[in-house]
């Protein structure tokens, strides 16, 4: 069992900066780790992936925008999010993701607001 909690969202205005924080309670070696999105009224979407190899994986919507990193030694994942948008508010997840095992956990979520 891997428990992972988010932090780092808030609300910005358009065009800044904000670096989310994923911290995992156990180790990530093996895991896929992701970010996912879900704003209010619409599915839960994918954001950004990092293999357990570090290849990675970007939403068309923010390619060039954000970056997905991880730190297997501190057992954390980061997404850094430029030139926020309107559009990118919702609430954003962490997913760690082991296939092979059939592993697959949720963060709770934190809400990251871009408005003027």
């Amino acid at each position: 069992q891997v428990q992972l909690v988010e932090s780092g969202g808030g609300l910005v205005q358009p065009g800044e900066s904000l670096r989310l924080s994923c911290a995992a309670s156990g180790s990530i070696t093996n895991y896929a780790m992701g970010w996912y999105r879900q704003a209010p009224g619409k599915q839960r979407e994918l954001v950004a992936t990092i293999g357990s190899a570090s290849s990675t994986n970007y939403a068309a919507s923010v390619r060039g925008r954000f970056s997905i990193s991880r730190d297997n030694a501190e057992k954390m994942a980061y997404l850094q999010m430029n030139s926020l948008k309107p559009e990118d508010t919702a609430v954003y997840y962490c997913n760690a993701d082991w296939a092979q095992r059939r592993r697959n956990y949720w963060g709770q979520g934190t809400q990251v607001t871009v408005s003027s």
